[in-house]
């Protein structure tokens, strides 16, 4: 079977899984089943089909595996966010065409994405307006204490979620015909490379730009992320794991120092340690407590599509936020810690094969680009998916495709076509017959 078909074939399930999980809200809610969601899978794999088509025609070698992990993420999160809102979910569903458009535009467009490199600086000086926007006066929104939105008229958006996908074509441009100065020079200290100290300039001016964006938008996650993807970067670009030991230890040392003297970060990071202390629990804190209680009101099988608790008799919302932040909360609670790791499977096998399609790809610039998308897609899984798990600071980020967000999901939605562009590039017949020639 060839790889187009096995993609066609593949977004069949993801169509049953958003198929049954209608059905099975249906059932909850009226106890009776509905052939709406017949409807509903049938539309859903319509437009997965769609962008299939747009894939075949034009990216005949791409990866047959990345798009249907898509669907499959996409199709669980309209169905969690229909059973918390129907009218969030229409709204979801509206972003997911968009997005599908969206998604498109860039494969027709971007057909040599190595074009991107000409531009790296310009890209770059976009990426760092995108990160500072939402501290502009008038148009900068504050979420939980954090500066992440940005609100023009009646359209609202989280310029972040565009702003990764721009840092990380300026780095991956930017090591590529750097990476070999990085390590010229570099000395031996107890069997750690140590690099000379004019050669850690980028380290340090990337490093100070994570504190910035700590300290200037109060979002330790979102630095996180940022300063995660650029030391996975490094690390493929130099093969040095002495570089990202540095880094890490620079951003441990930084992030205690701010957490220690800005009163938001410092709040953070104590509700984390402490999540049930009524202190917190009373005022802003409850969130963690309560994403904790959900969790393991789900046990290992859960409670079913539709049955967890999420708001009180009263009426008063016992899990705040639970369309974004708080979403993995949700389905851990309604489809157990098995669904969970279900959900996270999926996840690991996207990122996985994003990571291949770093690994075949026969320039610098395509691998270092594979390389740094996947990368950031992960730690941004990770920084929510730990935040609500407790094993960092809850932070504002979104679980990519589930969330709901248009930022989101039409960012990670160019992101997906950039890795596809790469594959298909990769892949190709005359570009394999190339590598076993170098080889």
């Amino acid at each position: 079977m060839s790889a187009r078909n096995r993609e066609l074939l593949a977004l069949v399930p993801a169509s049953l899984l958003l198929t049954a999980g209608f059905a099975a809200i249906f059932i909850q809610q009226s106890e009776q089943l509905s052939d709406v969601s017949l409807t509903y899978g049938a539309i859903f794999l319509l437009l997965c089909v769609a962008g299939h088509f747009v894939i075949r025609f034009t990216l005949p070698h791409a990866d047959p595996y990345l798009f249907p992990l898509v669907a499959v993420l996409a199709c669980f999160g309209l169905v969690v966010i229909y059973r918390i809102d129907e009218d969030l979910a229409r709204d979801q569903a509206q972003w997911f065409v968009v997005g599908l458009v969206l998604f498109a535009a860039t494969i027709l467009l971007l057909k040599d994405f190595r074009v991107l490199e000409r531009y790296r600086y310009t890209i770059a000086l976009v990426g760092l307006l995108l990160l500072l926007l939402p501290r502009v006066p008038g148009i900068g929104q504050q979420v939980n204490g954090a500066y992440l939105g940005v609100k023009l008229g009646p359209v609202a958006f989280q310029p972040a979620e565009f702003g990764k996908i721009a840092i990380i074509i300026f780095l991956a441009a930017y090591l590529r015909d750097t990476r070999q100065v990085l390590v010229q020079g570099s000395r031996r200290l107890l069997g750690v490379t140590i690099p000379q100290l004019k050669h850690l300039g980028p380290l340090l001016v990337v490093w100070g730009a994570a504190m910035f964006m700590l300290v200037f938008i109060r979002d330790l996650g979102s630095s996180l992320m940022y300063f995660g993807g650029f030391l996975a970067l490094l690390y493929i670009a130099t093969n040095r794991l002495s570089f990202v030991a540095i880094g890490m230890a620079m951003f441990a040392l930084g992030a205690w120092f701010f957490a220690s003297t800005v009163s938001h970060v410092q709040d953070r990071v104590d509700i984390w340690l402490d999540p049930f202390n009524p202190e917190w629990v009373e005022r802003e804190g409850y969130q963690i407590a309560q994403s904790v209680f959900a969790q393991a009101d789900g046990g290992l099988f859960g409670t079913g599509f539709g049955a967890s608790l999420l708001r009180a008799p009263s009426g008063n919302t016992l899990l705040p936020a639970p369309q974004t932040d708080l979403i993995y909360s949700v389905i851990v609670s309604e489809v157990g810690l098995v669904g969970g790791c279900g959900l996270l499977l999926v996840y690991l096998l996207l990122i996985e094969r994003g990571l291949k399609v770093a690994m075949i790809s026969g320039d610098s610039f395509s691998k270092l680009l594979a390389s740094g998308l996947t990368a950031v897609f992960a730690l941004q899984v990770f920084v929510i998916v730990g935040g609500v798990t407790r094993v960092i600071p809850l932070t504002g980020v979104t679980l990519p495709f589930v969330s709901y967000g248009g930022s989101s999901i039409l960012a990670n939605f160019v992101l997906v076509a950039l890795l596809l562009l790469v594959s298909d590039r990769a892949r190709r017949p005359e570009g394999a017959a190339v590598r076993r020639g170098l080889r």
